[in-house]
C-alpha cells in the first residue's frame, strides 16, 4: 500500500502550480512553528529521521488537509507525548507543565551557533562500498523499509525498480531506515544516483532530463 506522503509521480493530483511570488513564511505563526520544532529537537529526544517518520505517520485524512507547518506541529505534538516530554493533559493545557527541561533549553543566543553547526550524519562503517562512479544499478523493487514493517525509508516509490547510474559516493552515512526507529546508526555507503526522466515517468516532457537521488547501498543492486 502506498504511503500517503509518498506522492512523487502519482497520477491524478493535477499540475504543480508555482506561486507567483515566493515567501519563506506565508503566515506569522509559521515562524513560530519552525522555531518550536528546532527548539524541541534540541532536547535530544529524537533525531531527524524520527521526526520525518512522525510526519509520515499522521492520519491520512489529516496529512491530506494539513498545510506544511500544520504537519510539522501535529507531528511534534505526537513526538512530545511519545517521548514523555509532556503528557496529553499538559499538551492541551488541562494540567500545568510538571517536567521542565530547562537545562536542555535552546536559548536565543545559542541559535546561530547550533544552526551553523548542523547535524552531520556521516559515520564510520564496516560496510564495504559495492559501487563505483559510472556503475549501473537497480533500485529495490519495492520502496519499503526491510527492517521495520511500514517504517521510514528514503527510497521514493517513483524510483523503485528503476535503473540508474552512480555519479559519486558520499561516504558512509546513518541509514534512516534504522535511525528513525531506534535501531542504531547502521551506517552504510550513500550514493548520488542519476535516473533518466524516461526511466521514471510514463510521459516525461523532456525524456533526456535527469533526476539525481541520494540513495543508500541497501536500496541498490547491480544490474544483471
Amino acid at each position: 500500500m502506498t504511503r500517503v506522503h509518498d506522492m512523487g509521480g502519482r497520477f491524478g493530483d493535477g499540475p504543480v502550480l508555482p506561486e507567483p511570488e515566493h515567501h519563506i513564511f506565508d503566515a506569522e505563526w509559521h515562524k513560530r512553528a519552525l522555531a518550536l520544532t528546532l527548539a524541541a529537537g534540541a532536547l535530544g529526544k529524537w533525531n531527524i529521521d524520527t521526526s520525518r517518520h512522525a510526519r509520515e505517520s499522521l492520519a491520512p485524512k489529516d496529512y491530506a488537509r494539513f498545510g506544511y507547518y500544520e504537519k510539522w506541529i501535529a507531528a511534534l505534538a505526537d513526538l512530545l507525548v511519545k517521548t514523555d516530554v509532556v503528557s496529553r493533559a499538559e499538551l492541551v493545557g488541562a494540567l500545568p507543565d510538571s517536567r521542565p527541561l530547562v537545562e536542555k533549553a535552546l536559548t536565543a543566543d545559542a541559535v546561530p551557533t547550533v544552526l551553523a553547526k548542523g547535524g552531520p550524519a556521516d559515520r564510520p562503517s564496516d560496510v564495504i562500498q559495492m559501487f563505483q562512479p559510472g556503475a549501473m544499478v537497480l533500485t529495490r523493487h519495492r520502496a519499503e523499509n526491510t527492517a521495520v514493517n511500514g517504517g521510514h525509508t528514503r527510497l521514493p516509490s517513483y524510483a523503485s525498480g528503476a535503473k540508474g547510474q552512480i555519479l559519486r559516493c558520499h561516504g558512509t552515512h546513518v541509514l534512516p531506515d534504522c535511525a528513525a526507529h531506534g535501531l542504531g546508526d547502521c551506517a552504510e555507503p550513500l550514493y548520488a544516483v542519476a535516473f533518466a526522466a524516461s526511466e521514471l515517468w510514463a510521459h516525461p516532457e523532456n525524456p533526456r532530463d535527469q533526476v539525481v537521488l541520494d540513495l543508500w547501498q541497501s536500496y541498490l543492486e547491480p544490474t544483471p
